[in-house]
């Protein structure tokens, strides 16, 4: 997909979100929905152990986004990093980066930067 002046605005739009849906294929970022309710209950038992309330709505949401955001940086990285591990494992070679229908710059690029 070349990026000269015959292409069209939408084109570069729609083969960006395309990548991000990769992205977001490799990560599983479905399994961060799956995992969020044992974050919200860690996190209810921790406040109410130390400080005996509910916690806040501000609070929650802070959680919730932290949650999300420390597994999607996680699990971007190790696809990045294991990418030379995946690409010789038959299970995982089909990965977005083994396979070629990433480069590694570009998943490093869209992970949350944790700084």
């Amino acid at each position: 997909m070349g990026q000269g002046p015959a292409t069209s605005n939408f084109e570069l739009q729609t083969s960006n979100f395309r990548r991000l849906a990769l992205v977001a294929r490799d990560i599983k970022l479905s399994h961060s929905v799956f995992a969020l309710p044992f974050a919200l209950l860690s996190a209810f038992l921790a406040a109410a152990h130390t400080t005996g309330k509910l916690l806040a709505w501000p609070t929650l949401g802070l959680v919730v986004l932290c949650m999300v955001l420390a597994r999607t940086v996680a699990m971007t990285v190790n696809r990045w990093a294991d990418a030379k591990l995946d690409a010789a494992n038959p299970r995982t070679a089909g990965r977005a980066i083994p396979s070629g229908r990433l480069r590694p710059g570009f998943v490093l690029a869209v992970a949350p930067n944790p700084a």
